[in-house]
This record gives C-alpha cells, sequence and structure tokens, in this order.
C-alpha cells in the first residue's frame, strides 16, 4: 500500500524539518502496513532554480534514506510544473539522486501530458518504479475510465511484465471540462479496475 504527500523541500532553511516530519509519520504509516510514501515536490509558481533543485534532491535523498530505514519507499511523483522547460525538474530529481534511495511513482498519464512519452520514461526511470497512478484521456480531454485511449496501455504493461516492475497500481479518475459522464463514479472504477486485471495481467 502507498501514501500521498506534497513537500516543501527546495528551500534550505526548511527542508530538513519537512523531511523529518514526514519521517515521524512514515513511522506510524510504516505499522499500518503502508510501504511506499509517494512524494511530488511542491511547485512554487515558476522554475526552481539549479540551486533550489540541488538542495530538493539532497532532501530528498535524506527522504528516501530514512524511509529505506524503515523497510520503505520513496517515488516522486510529477504533475505540469515539474515537466515545464523539457521536463527539467523531473529529469533532475532523478539524474541527481540514486535509484535505491528515491524511486518513481509513475503517474503515467502526467508524463504523458508532459510531454515524455511513456515508453521513453521507462527506459530511462523503470528500475525506479515503486509505484503507479493511472488516468487515461482521449484527443486530450480526461476519459471517465480507464481505457484505451491517448497512452498505450497495453504498451506500458508489457515493459512492466518483461521487466517486472512493482505492482501497485492506483486508479486515478478525473474530470475536466468536455469530460463526458455516462455511468456512475462507482461503475467506472469497477470498469477501470477489470481493465488493469486484464492489462497489466494482475
Amino acid at each position: 500500500m502507498s501514501l500521498y504527500t506534497g513537500a516543501r523541500v527546495h528551500e534550505a532553511a526548511q527542508a530538513g524539518t519537512v523531511v523529518a516530519r514526514i519521517l515521524a509519520a512514515a513511522k506510524v504509516c510504516q505499522q499500518a502496513g503502508f510501504r511506499v510514501i509517494s512524494c511530488n515536490a511542491d511547485p512554487i509558481g515558476r522554475e526552481k532554480t539549479d540551486e533550489e533543485l540541488k538542495t530538493q534532491a539532497a532532501a530528498l535523498s535524506e527522504l528516501g534514506q530514512g524511509l529505506n530505514a524503515l523497510g520503505m519507499k520513496l517515488g516522486i511523483h510529477h504533475h505540469m510544473p515539474e515537466m515545464a522547460n523539457h521536463a527539467r525538474e523531473f529529469h533532475y530529481n532523478f539524474d541527481h539522486t540514486k535509484p535505491a534511495v528515491v524511486g518513481f511513482c509513475f503517474d503515467v498519464h502526467w508524463v504523458w501530458k508532459g510531454g515524455v512519452m511513456p515508453l521513453d520514461a521507462l527506459n530511462q526511470y523503470g528500475d525506479r518504479v515503486v509505484t503507479w497512478h493511472l488516468r487515461q484521456s482521449r484527443d486530450g480531454v480526461w476519459w471517465e475510465d480507464l481505457d484505451t485511449g491517448d497512452v498505450d496501455y497495453a504498451a506500458v504493461a508489457k515493459y512492466a511484465g518483461t521487466h517486472k516492475l512493482a505492482r501497485r497500481f492506483s486508479v486515478e479518475l478525473a474530470i475536466e471540462a468536455g469530460t463526458k459522464i455516462t455511468r456512475s463514479v462507482v461503475e467506472n472504477h469497477r470498469r477501470s479496475r477489470e481493465y488493469v486485471r486484464r492489462v497489466f495481467e494482475t
């Protein structure tokens, strides 16, 4: 099981305090059976400087090491701000940390929407995947359930199976202007669960 948190860790003055707070909570989570903390470094309304990214990478490494000591894993998550400027922050987080310490919470659709093709992300960082967030769109608009669409999940699933990647899947359905809703949210989640089982052969 996994949990999700944000973290303001790009400022040297408070990064250590933020990491300590997350680790303190993680001890309780670990006792409750959770094994992964998915963390999205807080966006700040602009691109982070090289120095801020350096501070952030060091804090993420400290967090990952602390979680490893608890028998847990850290998975870095990304939204659109991290994908700006050719996914600069997305790549920096991984290029300046160690795979055994800082893992990948692979939100396939956000990465795709940010301009990085899912298979390219897997070829670069697949060995870091510790958990997955799954969503779909058609013609760029979020679809009501997880099904075929813009993201080629069959290819993603084939890679995951071939490389024996982590099997922690979370379906995250979302709606926006243009999303066509034809079923209840319960039914859409049921259909999405079956899609994951069928495509990823879980």
